[in-house]
C-alpha cells in the first residue's frame, strides 16, 4: 500500500537557503532561450534523475526541469549521464548547464556551485541482503558491528558515516548504485547507504536484496539528518538559478507537480 506522498515531499516553498551567493550574473539564461536548447546532467539514479531506454530525461528532478525550462521558452532539453561524483566537475567544465539529479544542498557543495530552492526532502535508508542477516537498521549498527558499509562516490552518505564516528576502514566507496548492489550481493559490503527511496527502488529490482526496515533515524550531534534536494548551476549563473526559483515557487506542491512525481515514489 502506498503511504501518503506528503511523507516524502514536504511543503518547501517557504524554506529559504542562504548557503550560496554570488554577485556575478552570466548570460546562460539568455543563451538557452535564444537557442531554444539546454543540456541537463543526471547520475542515472532512480527515482531522482535518470534516462529512459530511448535516452529521454526522466525522474523527479528532470521532470521538473523539463517543465521549468519549457515555461522559460526552452523546448529542446538534452541530457548527459555521468557518475554522481562527476556532476559538479562536469557542470563547472560546461558539459551541461544544469544538474538535475536531486542533489542534496550542502554548505560544501555551495562552495562550488549555486543551488535552486529545494523541491523535496527525504530521509536515509540501507539496502541489505534479504532477511537482513547482520541486523543493520541504522548507522549505529555499522559502528558497533564488524561489517562494511557501501556509499556512492560523491554522495553525502560518506560524510554522514564519518561524522557519525564510523571507522574509515568500514566504509567502501563505489562509483554508482549498480556497483553497490553487486558489492552487497557478493559480500564485499554488508549494507549500502542512500536515500530511503533509492534503496527501496533498488530493492524492488532485485529479489536478493531489500530495504532495511525499520530504519533508525540518523542523528548526528543531536540533529536529525534529512536531505533537501535541488538543482545545481554554475556560480555565475544567478539569472538562470533565479528563473528556476521563480518557476519552482509557483509549481512545487501544486496538483500538477504531485501528479507528475507521484508514480516515482515507491510506497
Amino acid at each position: 500500500m502506498k503511504k501518503p506522498l506528503q511523507k516524502y515531499i514536504i511543503s518547501l516553498t517557504n524554506i529559504v537557503f542562504a548557503l550560496c551567493s554570488t554577485a556575478v550574473v552570466a548570460n546562460t539564461l539568455d543563451k538557452i532561450q535564444d537557442e531554444g536548447t539546454v543540456t541537463i546532467g543526471v547520475a542515472n539514479e532512480v527515482p531522482y534523475g535518470y534516462t529512459t531506454s530511448d535516452g529521454k530525461p526522466a525522474g523527479e528532478a528532470p521532470s521538473i526541469a523539463v517543465h521549468v525550462l519549457n515555461e522559460l521558452g526552452v523546448d529542446d532539453v538534452n541530457v548527459v549521464v555521468t557518475e554522481f561524483g562527476s556532476l559538479i566537475p562536469g557542470l563547472r567544465a560546461g558539459r551541461f548547464d544544469v544538474i538535475a539529479a536531486g542533489m542534496y544542498i550542502t554548505p560544501k557543495r555551495c562552495e562550488q556551485i549555486l543551488f535552486s530552492n529545494p523541491t523535496y526532502s527525504i530521509g536515509e535508508g540501507f539496502l541489505v541482503k534479504n532477511g537482513n542477516p547482520e541486523g543493520l537498521n541504522g548507522y549505529d549498527d555499522i559502528k558497533s558491528k564488524p561489517v562494511k558499509l557501501g556509499v556512492m562516490s560523491g554522495a553525502v552518505e560518506y560524510g554522514y558515516a564519518r561524522d557519525f564516528g564510523i571507522e574509515m576502514s568500514k566504509i567502501v566507496t563505489l562509483p554508482d548504485y549498480p556497483s553497490g548492489v553487486a558489492a552487497l550481493k557478493s559480500g564485499r559490503i554488508d549494507a549500502l547507504a542512500g536515500t530511503s527511496l533509492t534503496m527501496a527502488s533498488l530493492g524492488q529490482k532485485d529479489d536478493r536484496v531489500e530495504l532495511a526496515q525499520p530504519f533508525k533515524t540518523l542523528v548526528i550531534n543531536g540533529e536529525e539528518i534529512k536531505g533537501y534536494g535541488g538543482f545545481g548551476f554554475r556560480p555565475a549563473d544567478t539569472s538562470l538559478r533565479d528563473a528556476f526559483n521563480e518557476k519552482i515557487a509557483s509549481f512545487v506542491d501544486t496538483k500538477e507537480h504531485i501528479a507528475m512525481v507521484e508514480s516515482l515514489w515507491f510506497w
